[in-house]
């Protein structure tokens, strides 16, 4: 029976024009995780050397006939290309492979759908594929003709039933997209009125960004104690996740967990996540994390601050923290090391912390009448209450408070 429920992986070619614009042996391992995690059984790798890749098939007809017959020969299902495609390059490379063509934003876009759970995450995925799909119509204009065709009219009748066809597809595209962006805006809304909240309360917002698999939801969950789904795989996180948490000097803080990226993360993905992503621009503080384990860890680090940059975040206060430092210790950083994991480096970056957000508080004796206990609510909010004591004047109370609220209890406090 589990033999039977397990889904064959599709056979899958990669394909990758060498033009000198990036390390083309990490980009193909990118993009092969990338396969893997679509459900992909990667069988071969092919690459040319170019000074630019083929305005009209991506690569040289030669190295494509030589392509067909490898694919042919190994029972390839699909080939994936590592860069995003021209809806006529789509056509082209289908009709000379004779297989189904992927290029990575579509490839990213499909897992994105896959990993999607909540309505805000469908709609974003959405979005950003319809966003995709909508300039391609046109490079796909021959078979929406033969889609189209019919009648006696001849070739040009033909013709006109197709452009009628790609007309009404893309009037029908742009319909959609107006409609989810309109969703998409209504639930920004709220997320700005949660983010004004949270200002109100003076609670400091820490947000976690980095490259996808890095283990953010696995630091979230060891700092907060919280139980967000933590998996070995891309993109696990589509939607933020917001948890609270004490820092050692009783501070309160939110924690929040965020989309992961990828080098050349599409742009589409960018702007249908924008809102997510922007939990990272109103953040106080950035958290950049990256996998200690991986060589090119520096390389994670430079396409996060490209996305916090592409979203207005750059000048946000940052800190580095490598994750998984159990698997490989190294010395003299510029960073804190951790271990989700282990716990191994936590309390470092706890109390790098209250130390960056100690500016924020203030400590203070208060002794409140009993008819002004409705003040502990708003310390408790934007602070945190150390030690309350009923006495028969009034409650004496030690706490932190967020200095911005300070003059609520100018009046009450013990020593100025």
């Amino acid at each position: 029976m589990e033999e039977l429920n397990q889904r064959p992986r599709t056979r899958a070619a990669l394909f990758a024009a060498d033009c000198g614009d990036r390390d083309i042996d990490r980009s193909l391992a990118e993009l092969r995780a990338l396969a893997e995690s679509a459900e992909m059984e990667v069988l071969l790798e092919i690459v040319q050397r170019r000074d630019t890749p083929d305005a009209g098939c991506y690569l040289g007809e030669g190295r494509l006939a030589e392509a067909k017959s490898l694919c042919a020969d190994n029972d390839v299902a699909v080939c994936v290309f590592d860069d995003e495609l021209t809806g006529t390059q789509i056509k082209n490379l289908e009709d000379a492979l004779e297989l189904p063509v992927v290029d990575r934003t579509l490839l990213i876009l499909d897992i994105f759908a896959a990993r999607a759970v909540t309505g805000e995450g469908k709609l974003q995925t959405e979005l950003a594929s319809l966003q995709y799909r909508l300039p391609r119509l046109a490079g796909l204009r021959d078979g929406l003709s033969r889609q189209g065709g019919g009648g006696a009219g001849g070739g040009g009748a033909r013709r006109g039933a197709g452009e009628s066809k790609l007309e009404y597809d893309r009037r029908h595209l742009r319909r959609r997209i107006d409609l989810i962006q309109h969703k998409l805006d209504a639930i920004e809304q709220r997320r700005a009125q949660t983010r004004r909240s949270r200002s109100r309360n003076a609670v400091p917002v820490v947000a976690l960004v980095g490259y996808t698999n890095v283990g953010k939801s696995s630091l979230l969950n060891r700092i907060c104690g919280a139980e967000v789904e933590a998996r070995d795989q891309l993109f696990a996180t589509l939607d933020p996740t917001a948890r609270k948490a004490v820092l050692p000097s009783g501070q309160n803080v939110v924690f929040i967990d965020t989309v992961g990226f990828v080098s050349r993360l599409p742009h589409s993905l960018v702007e249908a996540f924008k809102s997510t992503l922007e939990e990272a621009k109103y953040a106080d503080i950035v958290l950049r994390v990256a996998d200690a384990s991986d060589p090119l860890r520096e390389e994670q680090l430079r396409v996060t601050a490209e996305v916090l940059a592409e979203i207005g975040a750059a000048e946000n206060e940052t800190a580095t923290v490598y994750n998984k430092c159990d698997r490989m210790h190294l010395a003299a950083w510029d960073g804190i090391c951790v271990s989700a994991k282990t716990g191994e480096g936590l309390e470092e970056l706890l109390a790098l912390l209250d130390e960056r957000l100690a500016s924020r508080v203030a400590e203070v004796e208060l002794l409140l009448p009993y008819d002004k206990l409705a003040l502990l609510a708003p310390l408790r909010q934007g602070g945190s209450v150390q030690t309350e004591d009923y006495r028969d004047d009034g409650v004496y109370v030690k706490a932190l408070a967020d200095r911005r609220s300070l003059h609520l209890f100018e009046p009450y406090l013990l020593y100025q």
